[in-house]
């Protein structure tokens, strides 16, 4: 189509060239999206298969201990065996509901074998005149425990330190080497039930979230922002060929020669004379010069004849 020639012109074929950037930015940035929404869905099954079902015993959950991964977190064990209260820690900077406050970690030496575990025993809010301790700090039970805990893979270390007595994560490796004795340091269990029940205890962590975020939509929105783009390109393309349109329409109306500044150089009308009405006057000229004349005309002419007589 000459009409639009002037899209092969390096001016033009720039902007291409930009939108297709654009594009290709968009749809790397929608995969993003996905990637991200993937991992929120692999989250959400492992809650799904693992949170709520019947608790295993340690004799098949040690290994979860030992060595966890994302697969086996939230898996439910239950076993028997003794805090050992005198080396508990406090985990600072942890959030529950909003707040920020401390996490409750306790060994626990499991009955009928050596091992000991760390197991989390929940949230305990910051005393509101000094935030570097936390309100309360209850003690876990005293001897024979019978305890119901989730996995949660062990946490890495973070290079922060922490006062004494307190942890900057949930880091076993670095645990074990202040408790001085061996630690299970694959994972540790967040403590759901506990018998005999303390009076006072942290509270309990909330489920976490089932919801896997707006990364479906906001992927959709980048493909849909990089197709945008081409059509900003066709829309200027458009209107750019239409004001070429009404120039040169100007130009056969007034008998001068039309001038282009160039092949893709924009161009403007400036009429009183409705658009369309102008290129339907130059139309009728040109055909007019040509002596190709259509019935309409010809009706036109006959028209004029009459009622100029």
């Amino acid at each position: 189509m000459r009409r639009y020639r002037f899209l092969l012109t390096p001016t033009w074929l720039g902007w291409l060239g930009i939108c297709v950037l654009f594009a290709v930015a968009c749809v790397f940035l929608g995969q993003w999206q996905i990637d991200r929404r993937e991992v929120a869905l692999e989250e959400i099954n492992r809650i799904v298969e693992n949170y709520d079902q019947d608790p295993i015993p340690y004799t098949e959950g040690r290994e979860l201990f030992d060595s966890a991964d994302e697969q086996d977190e939230w898996t439910v064990v239950e076993l028997t065996g003794e805090y050992l209260t005198q080396d508990s820690r406090l985990v600072r900077n942890r959030g529950h509901s909003g707040s920020v406050g401390y996490e409750s970690v306790v060994p626990f030496a499991v009955a009928g074998t050596e091992d000991v575990v760390a197991i989390d025993r929940g949230w305990l809010p910051t005393d509101s005149t000094d935030g570097s301790r936390p309100a309360l700090n209850p003690d876990p039970p005293e001897g024979e425990v019978d305890l119901v805990a989730r996995i949660r893979p062990a946490e890495p270390e973070i290079n922060r330190d922490a006062p004494e007595g307190q942890l900057a994560s949930i880091d076993l490796d670095e645990y074990q080497d202040q408790l001085g004795y061996d630690l299970l340091t694959g994972g540790y269990g967040l403590m759901a039930e506990e018998s005999p029940a303390p009076e006072v205890a942290p509270r309990q962590l909330i489920r976490p979230s089932q919801d896997e975020g707006p990364h479906l939509s906001y992927s959709m929105q980048w493909i849909t922002f990089g197709l945008l783009g081409f059509i900003g390109w066709g829309y200027a393309a458009r209107i750019h060929a239409r004001n070429r349109d009404y120039e040169q329409a100007e130009a056969l109306i007034s008998g001068e020669p039309h001038h282009a500044e160039g092949p893709g150089a924009p161009v403007h009308a400036a009429s009183s004379a409705p658009a369309q009405d102008r290129i339907r006057e130059a139309k009728r000229r040109q055909r007019i010069k040509t002596g190709r004349l259509s019935d309409e005309d010809l009706e036109d002419a006959w028209v004029d004849q009459r009622l100029h007589r």
